[in-house]
């Protein structure tokens, strides 16, 4: 079981692709973890613990700090990480499309993050980590992506904020802006394509995002920064 003063992560998308690489890194660190997602199901690693449960609802952020403070005490890092990414043309998006989008990348967003930071406050420091996307910086005619910048551009935005808000109390925001990366989320026919859209010419592993928000985790001096693991597509084409 945890120790009162072992740290801890919260990770939401936390069952599958890069959440489930990131609950990994931090375990592998020696942080406990608190990884929710709609899915995820029991861990027998006693310093995981799983909380089930929709992000979008403010109701689910609620029970995710309550579970990291009551089985571990202390909330020291929160990587936001659920996102959904629907590529359409502009005008082809319903409203149904737009609440899940919003609902997921910002609604999930807000209320855990200002449930983390009043915990981190108390407890005098911690670590915002947001998930982006690198279509933010580089909208690319080949993947219409209204709906991904607008709320990915939001938390981008949001990431820098808040690292300048609480710059004098100890907490740091920073955010991962990948390429496309090997998730359940793309289907592997796609691949090639998806490729070919980064300078370097291949998709990205879980695990290049995953030691990213490691190396953030580990930089006490790094706060307010968009760390783009893109293979060079914010840099150009």
């Amino acid at each position: 079981m945890s120790t009162q003063n072992q740290k801890v992560a919260v990770v939401t998308g936390a069952s599958q692709g890069l959440g489930a690489g990131i609950v990994d890194a931090y375990r592998k660190l020696g942080y406990a973890v608190v990884a929710t997602s709609r899915t995820i199901g029991p861990s027998d690693d006693p310093a995981v613990a799983t909380v089930q449960g929709d992000i979008a609802d403010p109701a689910t952020a609620d029970r995710v700090i309550a579970a990291a403070v009551e089985r571990f005490g202390r909330v020291d890092t929160l990587v936001n990480n659920a996102g959904v990414f629907v590529a359409k043309p502009f005008t082809d998006y319903t409203q149904d499309d737009f609440a899940a989008v919003t609902g997921i990348n910002l609604g999930g967003f807000f209320r855990l993050t200002q449930l983390a930071i009043e915990q981190m406050l108390a407890q005098g420091g911690g670590h915002i980590v947001n998930i982006t996307t690198s279509l933010v910086d580089n909208a690319d005619s080949n993947v219409p992506s209204v709906l991904a910048s607008l709320t990915k551009g939001g938390l981008q935005s949001a990431t820098k904020s808040l690292a300048i808000e609480y710059a004098t109390r100890g907490i740091r925001a920073n955010a991962v802006s990948p390429g496309t990366i090997k998730t359940p989320m793309h289907a592997e026919e796609t691949y090639g394509f998806l490729a070919a859209l980064h300078p370097v010419g291949r998709m990205g592993e879980t695990s290049d995002i995953a030691e990213a928000v490691i190396y953030l985790e580990n930089a006490p001096f790094v706060t307010g920064e968009i760390l783009h693991v893109d293979g060079g597509m914010s840099a150009g084409h």
